[in-house]
């Protein structure tokens, strides 16, 4: 698939592609004093006709905040493909048992050691609304040589393709 998506279908494929390429984003919520708080989780499942679903506990305080303001923006940041994607949107948390059960991982035992029965297990589903990400196709070494030709010329890099997706 090309780098430039020329309509927003293929907009929200790019974004699906980047973001299950990073699965790790940063969750932002507002705290109950209107702070924002971020902190990092783990992608379970992105369907993108915009749904973002993650595991937590009910009682945490990024579930707390969320039920009081379900604004969220999850950001995630891909180094090694050099891309960036923003999705902001809505988040609401309850368990769904049949739901879980297909976005289980063993390695969420780690955080959640009865596994699906861990007491307090729910999940978060964040509905996005808007989407924004960046993609550099460079190397680290075509991007390094951006950076150092624009300190020559005084003119910013060619960053590479950035793109605004609403849902």
């Amino acid at each position: 698939m090309s780098n430039e998506p020329t309509s927003a279908a293929e907009s929200r494929v790019r974004i699906t592609e980047l973001a299950r390429a990073a699965r790790i984003c940063m969750l932002t919520t507002i705290a109950l004093d209107g702070r924002q708080v971020s902190r990092p989780m783990g992608l379970q499942e992105v369907e993108f006709d915009g749904d973002l679903w993650f595991f937590a506990y009910a009682d945490s305080a990024k579930v707390r905040q969320l039920r009081v303001n379900p604004e969220v923006n999850v950001a995630f940041s891909d180094q090694k493909h050099h891309a960036w994607v923003s999705i902001s949107g809505t988040a609401t948390e309850g368990f769904d048992r049949a739901r879980a059960e297909r976005l289980w991982n063993p390695l969420l035992k780690a955080w959640f050691p009865g596994g699906l029965d861990t007491p307090g297990l729910t999940l978060i589903k964040v509905h996005a609304t808007s989407a924004e990400y960046w993609d550099s196709p460079g190397s680290t070494v075509v991007n390094l040589l951006g950076y150092a030709k624009a300190a020559v010329t005084g003119r910013p890099p060619k960053a590479g393709e950035n793109h605004e997706v609403t849902f």
